[in-house]
């Protein structure tokens, strides 16, 4: 029998991570060990015993074999958060295709000196009426970041400094002026870096209605009879799911227990963190991708120390080493952002429960649109579904129109808005009430074309133009001039499609002059903070339009906004991807959510090609049970997720027909292997491993590398990770040169 080895890991901070250390592994512990195991080693001169992590087993010795060591053993016992987070990299490492180091370095915290941090916060002096006075004269003086900051201090008595040159972009020197004029004062004082310093106002408890009140006495009946499940709320838009959050989590403190919140990246907005503040105060922390290495560190060593219970962030806010966690709340869990772009492309919903399986948690998913996923599981029991169907903002959901565009455009109307979404803006515009027009497109035009789309020459992608004569890629930069003549042919008939968020903007101006509008979209949010001030600035009565892509219609609330029109609906149908229906549903229904939330009835323009189609129809709707009857069909016809699971294998290479073989040869490996890899399912013909491809990638090539990928599907997930582990062995084999692949 061949010697086995082991690469083992001592200290685990991100910078040492690349550093193993090789030990043979002893007959007694053959069969035991794998990747992620917590083992006993001799280290140093000494041979003290210490504690390691298994990275990874392999036959072959880095080093003279006579200068190896044995592993001493494993320890009795692993309770430890570290170790939980080793045991979750372990499984991330083998659920989603990754090397154990690249696991590793998504669960666990770079390593940061932990300094103590001073802390400037601006203390009110004045009482609130003098404040206001003070405003008061700054805003009839025109000076603007005063007034900015005396704002936030009339309803803060304490400002971190960080917000207040951050968020609300306000100088030193003004905060200076200010103190200075006795209206307040900075005060130091020294602790861990805590991003967000909220003075705690303990918030107004609503009364729970009969609906949400059954959700928090179930889920807590269960969590004290030692039943931990997964949970999801279906509640329709401004049911009141925070509320039922806030009073689970409260139920955990007093037991105790920890909490993590996740919210998709473009939710975390000052409004969402200041409820959950004003409830628990300093006890909440934020883990997002705005922080610095340290802030992170620090907020990872202060859950550790029991100084907070909450932590609130996107997807990487899961791997918060809490001591004693009792529940993950996973809102608007249909999101796309909970699923990583990178390596390891983990999905943070399951991810979630493997986390809540190692700490004995129980998981709240919440949604208006749930994914199909979890609506299927909880169709099937694996999840305990609750419904909230009452709107407690106040106001119904609103009065929805479908506009046919074939019809419009017979009808002679060849203008971007429909006549009756032009109708119910003049009327909005004279009640002085708000309207949001979503467009799911960006840049001034969507491409460029005579006979032929325009393409940048390193992606397989059209080029935009964009305003200056200037055409852009957006994936990897490359600009050119606007040409005068097609390339290609020679015509001076050249043009842009235009169908952008800055076009719609002109075309409004044309129609209603002296309206005052605000753009939001990718190149208006470039700048840290710019998406805040937009959303704040529309919010304060500061436009009558806000036109914008997908980011505007999420989770958010305007009260004065009484219409909103959706222009090219149909537009994310035409994706080259199986949920194209699902995410289509998914945006037009929140959409449609954003009008009428306050005390005013709001109405909704859908305008499409598609009228009769059922992710269209179904929003208009909001019938959401409707679209799934419809859409879990044609998954269970065409053996997509979540009635079968997929995997996609993604190669990269510089060199079109290197990655084009490499691809080939991947799929023969795994059709040659079909019969072993489905095992006992083989029988039934349902549950044959299918492979589809290899093609090009969906855009074949981005900064001159070349993508090319193929489909393995079957109804067992556990046997797309054996086809995953027996293609991770063959390129261990052939080792191919200047390639990549990828597992999704």
């Amino acid at each position: 029998m061949n010697t086995l080895y082991a690469d083992i890991i001592v200290d685990i901070s991100h910078e040492k991570l690349d550093r193993t250390f090789q030990y043979r592994v002893p007959e007694s512990l053959r069969g035991r060990l794998e990747p992620g195991a917590c083992v006993m080693i001799p280290f140093g001169n000494g041979n003290r015993l210490i504690k390691g992590y298994v990275v990874a087993l392999g036959e072959t010795c880095q080093f003279a074999p006579e200068k190896i060591k044995d592993i001493a053993g494993m320890p009795e016992k692993e309770t430890g958060v570290e170790d939980k987070m080793i045991a979750l990299a372990a499984w991330i490492r083998r659920n989603y295709g990754c090397t154990m180091i690249q696991a590793l370095k998504t669960v666990l915290p770079a390593k940061q000196s932990v300094k103590k941090l001073e802390h400037r916060q601006l203390v009110r002096l004045m009482n609130r009426e003098e404040i206001l006075s003070l405003l008061g004269e700054c805003e009839r003086k025109k000076q603007v970041a005063k007034a900015r900051l005396l704002k936030a201090l009339s309803e803060q008595e304490t400002i971190p400094y960080e917000w207040i040159t951050g968020k609300l972009g306000v100088s030193a020197a003004t905060v200076n002026s200010i103190v200075k004029s006795g209206a307040a004062k900075l005060v130091s004082s020294e602790s861990y870096r805590n991003p967000v310093k909220m003075q705690s106002v303990e918030a107004v408890r609503n009364t729970l209605s009969e609906e949400q009140q059954t959700i928090v006495t179930e889920v807590l009946k269960d969590f004290d009879a030692g039943r931990r499940q997964t949970y999801l709320i279906h509640g329709i838009t401004g049911s009141g799911k925070t509320e039922v959050y806030m009073r689970l989590i409260g139920e955990m403190i007093a037991r105790g227990r920890q909490a993590i919140v996740l919210i998709p990246e473009i939710a975390l907005t000052y409004q969402t963190l200041l409820r959950f503040y004003q409830r628990f105060g300093d006890r909440v922390s934020v883990m997002n991708s705005t922080l610095s290495p340290g802030e992170k560190y620090d907020q990872c060593e202060r859950a550790k120390a029991g100084e907070i219970d909450v932590i609130i962030g996107p997807r990487s806010a899961l791997f918060t080493p809490f001591p004693s966690l009792g529940l993950i709340v996973m809102d608007e869990e249909q999101e796309n952002s909970y699923k990583s772009e990178s390596t390891p492309k983990y999905h943070a919903r399951e991810t979630a429960l493997e986390v809540a399986k190692l700490y004995g948690a129980s998981v709240v998913l919440g949604s208006a649109t749930p994914s199909l996923e979890a609506y299927y599981r909880a169709g099937k029991g694996e999840y305990r579904m609750f419904q909230l169907t009452r709107r407690l903002t106040g106001g119904e959901l609103p009065t929805v129109y479908t506009v046919d565009l074939r019809q419009e455009l017979q009808e002679g109307n060849r203008s971007i808005f429909s006549r009756k979404l032009q109708e119910l803006m003049a009327d909005r515009l004279n009640k002085g009430q708000q309207t949001i027009l979503f467009l799911n497109r960006r840049g001034y035009a969507g491409f460029v074309s005579c006979r032929e789309v325009m393409k940048c020459p390193h992606c397989d992608v059209s080029l935009s133009e964009h305003k200056g004569g200037r055409l852009i890629c957006h994936y990897c930069g490359y600009t050119q001039p606007m040409p005068k003549l097609c390339p290609k042919c020679g015509s001076k008939y050249i043009l842009g499609f235009k169908a952008g968020t800055q076009q719609i903007e002109e075309k409004l101006k044309e129609l209603y002059p002296g309206v005052r509008t605000l753009r939001m979209d990718a190149d208006t949010t470039r700048t840290k903070d710019s998406y805040e001030k937009i959303l704040s600035s529309f919010a304060n009565g500061e436009a009558d339009v806000l036109i914008g892509t997908q980011m505007i219609v999420k989770g958010h609330d305007f009260p004065k906004v009484t219409l909103v029109g959706i222009l090219a609906a149909d537009l994310s149908l035409n994706a080259s991807d199986y949920r194209a229906g699902e995410r289509t549903f998914q945006l037009l229904t929140q959409a449609v959510g954003r009008a009428g939330r306050g005390v005013l009835p709001g109405e909704a323009v859908i305008q499409t090609y598609q009228p009769d189609h059922y992710a269209i129809t179904c929003a208009a709707a909001q019938d959401y049970e409707s679209f799934y009857q419809e859409e879990i069909l044609y998954r269970e016809l065409s053996g997509y997720p979540p009635v079968a699971h997929m995997l996609a294998v993604q190669i990269y290479g510089k060199e079109e027909e290197n990655a084009k073989q490499l691809a080939l040869r991947l799929t023969d490996v795994v059709k040659s292997n079909m019969d072993f890899l489905s095992g006992k399912q083989k029988e039934q013909s349902n549950k044959k491993i299918q492979v589809l491809g290899p093609a090009p990638a969906n855009i074949s090539k981005i900064n001159d590398i070349y993508r090319y990928v193929f489909y393995v599907k079957h109804a067992e997930y556990d046997v797309l990770v054996e086809v995953k582990d027996r293609l991770e062995e063959t390129l261990r084999q052939w080792q191919p040169r200047q390639m990549r692949i990828q597992f999704d």
